[in-house]
């Protein structure tokens, strides 16, 4: 990862699970924040050290030292300073406070962050008052932040309040510009899933529009999350999905996901299209694939869309991407090729994609609204419509090559305009 001259600007991590792990590995790495302060909220461990030994060690990604600079490189830790909290991580001052998980006690004031990461998953709703007794994201400004980005798609309670004119919806590479800093102080990156069916759904309605896309589905073969368990675990009280308690080491594991609600934040042209989204957990560590089944309308004349046409879509928006967060790939791959890819919002499997074009009959006697007066002066009440399916592939790494790294970029973006 290219390192970028220091901003002097202070970066907040709240929570230090997977993606507040990475993202303190993300910005290490990229060195655009003068000081990285993590909150942990609680003692961890026995001592510093072992916050340390946490903090650079990954069971998916090896040592920090390894991802960054190779096999050959030196420990990038020191200076560890148990009553500050403070290390320095590859010459990045890194300071880990151990007292308060309510984001509104959490003193950001008094540590001169103005910006924070909110990769916690529990603080998900814009309209919670920042003085909630359990918390809530807005009590990150109380404490002193000036903008929060939280690193999950927004779910609002009461399903009858509207999204707040100061919380938005971003993917970058999609919808970034809607982001305005005089107005959006709350942030949502929404996921690691919408992300990669963004840029798959993206390119395919630019060049075909909305209208030739009858429907939409999709499934995502993901990797494991730490909210699933290790060994079958009784259920809590009250608890509806019996599959969440159920080992990850040995089931295939059907679960739901919110990329659809989401999509439709980033991508409104779908708000057009009838599309389903359903998840299926597996035992990896992450890396996990999008099989995205579109339905379009052809015309009664001409040629059908075929895999050619559609892959060819891909390779072009692949190689006009500014950003360079579309991948297209004619490589047999599988999950572990995809691992730590750097800012690979999705990697299209081109080798696999199929399409396959049929007429379909409708019976206009039962299409609503249309008037028996009509229906009496056409010679067939039957009509038949060529409708092409096509089934393409999208691999993404859940972590850190994708979400991580693309949330980096929302939140160095963000930084950027304060």
């Amino acid at each position: 990862m290219q390192t970028e001259t220091n901003s002097g600007i202070k970066l907040g991590i709240n929570g230090f699970g997977r993606i507040g792990k990475l993202s303190m590995w993300h910005h290490v790495a990229r060195k655009h924040f003068s000081e990285i302060i993590v909150n942990i909220g609680r003692e961890a461990g026995t001592s510093l050290e072992d916050i340390a030994h946490y903090a650079e060690r990954d069971s998916t990604y090896g040592l920090l030292r390894g991802f960054l600079y190779g096999q050959k490189a030196e420990p990038l830790i020191s200076d560890l300073d148990e009553t500050s909290g403070a290390m320095t991580i590859d010459g990045v001052r890194v300071c880990f406070l151990r007292s308060f998980r309510n984001p509104a006690e959490i003193n950001w004031r008094e540590y001169g962050v103005k910006l924070v990461v909110d990769t916690t998953g529990q603080f998900l709703d814009p309209t919670v008052p920042p003085d909630h007794p359990k918390g809530a994201v807005r009590g990150h400004l109380e404490a002193g932040a000036e903008k929060v980005i939280i690193s999950a798609p927004f779910k609002i309670k009461d399903k009858g309040k509207p999204m707040p004119d100061y919380a938005v919806t971003t993917v970058m590479g999609i919808n970034d510009n809607v982001y305005d800093p005089r107005r959006h102080n709350i942030i949502s990156t929404a996921s690691c899933t919408t992300t990669c069916l963004a840029h798959m759904i993206k390119p395919l309605l630019n060049a075909l529009g909305p209208k030739k896309i009858l429907s939409a589905s999709m499934a995502t073969v993901h990797a494991v999350t730490g909210s699933q368990e290790v060994l079958d675990r009784l259920p809590k009280a009250g608890a509806a999905d019996l599959r969440k308690n159920r080992s990850i080491m040995n089931n295939i594991i059907l679960t739901t996901t919110g990329a659809a609600n989401a999509l439709r934040l980033v991508i409104p042209e779908m708000e057009e299209i009838g599309f389903i989204a359903e998840s299926v957990r597996v035992p990896i560590s992450t890396g996990s694939l999008i099989i995205l089944v579109l339905n379009l309308q052809e015309e009664l004349s001409g040629e059908p869309t075929s895999r050619e046409l559609l892959n060819d879509i891909y390779r072009q928006a692949a190689s006009h991407d500014p950003y360079g967060y579309l991948h297209y790939s004619e490589k047999q791959n599988v999950s572990g090729d995809i691992i730590g890819l750097p800012r690979a919002a999705a990697v299209i499997e081109g080798h696999e994609t199929h399409t396959r074009t049929a007429d379909q009959t409708v019976d206009l006697e039962k299409v609503p609204g249309l008037e028996k007066e009509i229906l009496g002066l056409l010679k067939d009440v039957t009509i038949r419509i060529p409708i092409t399916q096509a089934v393409i592939y999208g691999w993404y790494d859940n972590e850190m090559g994708s979400y991580v790294n693309i949330l980096g970029d929302r939140t160095v973006s963000v930084a950027e305009n304060m």
